[in-house]
């Protein structure tokens, strides 16, 4: 069987890729969505659906049939359009059982156990480690690649490897790893399971930070290429090198300035939550992070 293809989509605003995984000229029409993008004002408070109308326009014009609605983690710099794009297309939205641990983590910030259900019941399925499910013709399967955050997941479909904010691009490096639950340690030993894939499989990343002036956003790169150049992990590296570089970098790092509604929004699967007479909003914790 041929292995699938992707289509990314890139938000400029939050450097963040979204992604359609299907068959083209196939009479299996189902698709997968990774890792969608719904627009956020945060100074008005007001959202678009630009970016994951493009991804909706695609679906349409080639006639898909979404099958899967899937993240690979909470996201801190995001909202998540699954909810919308749900509604419009379909499909069933998905993430992996560790997102246990992040609402766990967050109820006591949030204090929002009225409208996040803490057993993730918000999401149509929550999968285990290692589950082997399948994205139309073919087979994927979901592996937990914690570091950047404890819940991080990687979906391998085919000979695509969807990584989130595991890894970047050769010239990017890691996801930084100084979020409630995050690892330095974890994340080298992530990245050691996605660089024990085979060479010639395509590492799909979740977002991209080009070097300033170096080149255009892009979102692939093969096991191989990342094995051999990655500036973080890339064969050779130590792990306490590794570890110590990684917590160096992060070190006071500014927090995401959508970090306080994405997680509320996407710890919902892409809900705003009860109303207040016909009012949704979202929390800001003072002095809390």
């Amino acid at each position: 069987m041929k292995n699938p293809d992707v289509r990314g989509f890139f938000d400029p605003i939050t450097a963040t890729w979204s992604y359609v995984v299907y068959t083209d000229g196939d009479t299996d029409k189902r698709c997968a969505i990774i890792d969608s993008v719904l627009d956020y004002d945060i100074f008005s408070g007001r959202t678009r659906t630009e970016s994951a109308d493009r991804v909706i326009d695609f679906i349409k014009t080639k006639g898909l049939e979404v099958q899967w609605v899937l993240e690979t983690h909470i996201h801190a710099d995001h909202l998540t359009a699954s909810a919308y794009i749900k509604e419009k297309l379909g499909g069933k939205t998905a993430i992996s059982k560790h997102i246990l641990k992040v609402l766990k983590t967050w109820e006591p910030i949030f204090h929002n156990e009225a409208d996040t259900p803490a057993n993730g019941y918000q999401f149509d399925h929550t999968f285990a480690d290692d589950e082997i499910f399948a994205v139309g013709p073919f087979e994927a399967r979901i592996i937990h690649t914690p570091g950047h955050t404890p819940a991080d997941t990687s979906y391998i479909i085919g000979d695509a490897v969807f990584v989130g904010d595991a890894m970047f691009l050769p010239d990017v490096g890691t996801g930084r790893c100084d979020f409630p639950g995050g690892s330095a340690e974890h994340s080298f030993d992530s990245s050691r399971k996605l660089l024990a894939l085979p060479d010639d499989y395509r590492m799909y990343v979740g977002h991209d930070y080009p070097p300033a002036g170096s080149r255009l956003p892009q979102c692939m790169a093969t096991i191989k290429e990342q094995r051999q150049s990655n500036v973080r992990v890339h064969e050779g590296v130590a792990k306490n090198e590794y570890v110590l570089k990684r917590n160096q970098d992060d070190h006071g790092k500014e927090v995401p300035k959508l970090l306080l509604p994405s997680i509320q929004v996407n710890l919902r699967a892409g809900e705003f939550g009860n109303a207040t007479a016909g009012v949704q909003y979202v929390k800001i914790p003072v002095n809390q992070i």
